[in-house]
């Protein structure tokens, strides 16, 4: 798939699945704002031979209007459009997310704020970019665990996961007629930076493999895949709906 001409904005890019798709966007010719709180990362790729994709990086907080409408500006007045949206923001605090009854609600509060208002914040300033040059396509990351409960519970994530769900089919509903195609991602488990628990757990990690039928832990490529096959020509026809990378793990009876 080409993305050549094409410019989108990652936000959650500074490592992990954001990154990867960041990079696998510049490799296929895109021009792309990376956006993250964190410090920019080293490896942000460079795209190969003449009409190259590249990066360019935005640091700071995507919970900002301020910011996030700076960054969006800033990208079409430098490539004169905005064609994709990637929302992978997120955190996953085991150590204070917790049951409804206990979590402190600033906390709460904090992980909307970043799971579920930053993808807002970011969809409320790329739809008019989008429209304003004839469409384009957004995909946002959910999780599997926004399909389920949990008996040891990360409520705000859970709660937000699921809301990014909702949101995603109403933009796609609202501006379906304008271009605009939504969907989301509802990764299973997946080695990346927001599973720092299960380093150096060669016991965990099997263990959890060993609850997906694919018989491995997903890799932030195959998210990756996924993304860029939502957001190219080839999906043009889906739009407001979740795609489960999973290995098969929502499945099982």
């Amino acid at each position: 798939m080409s993305f050549s001409g094409k410019v989108a904005i990652i936000a959650g890019a500074g490592g992990g699945m954001g990154l990867n798709i960041a990079n696998d966007l510049i490799g296929a010719g895109a021009q792309v704002a990376l956006v993250d709180l964190k410090e920019r990362p080293g490896d942000i790729a460079t795209g190969p031979g003449p009409g190259a994709g590249a990066g360019t990086y935005h640091q700071g907080d995507v919970t900002d209007e301020a910011f996030v409408k700076r960054v969006v500006a800033e990208t079409v007045a430098a490539h004169g459009r905005l064609d994709y949206l990637v929302n992978t923001t997120g955190v996953l605090w085991f150590d204070r997310d917790r049951s409804l009854v206990d979590i402190d609600m600033e906390v709460w509060d904090r992980v909307l704020a970043i799971n579920l208002k930053s993808h807002a914040l970011t969809a409320r300033y790329a739809i008019p970019a989008m429209i304003a040059t004839g469409g384009g396509a957004m995909v946002h990351i959910s999780s599997l665990d926004a399909l389920r409960g949990d008996d040891k519970p990360q409520d705000a994530y859970g709660a937000s996961k699921a809301a990014v769900i909702r949101l995603s089919k109403s933009i796609a509903i609202q501006f379906a007629r304008q271009g605009i195609r939504s969907n989301t991602i509802l990764p299973g488990p997946v080695v990346s930076p927001m599973q720092t628990r299960w380093e150096g757990r060669d016991d965990v990690l099997a263990a959890v493999a060993d609850q997906v039928p694919l018989g491995r832990i997903g890799e932030t490529q195959d998210i990756a895949d996924a993304c860029l096959f939502l957001l190219s020509d080839k999906a043009s026809f889906i739009t407001g709906t979740e795609l489960l990378v999973d290995g098969g793990r929502a499945a099982k009876p």
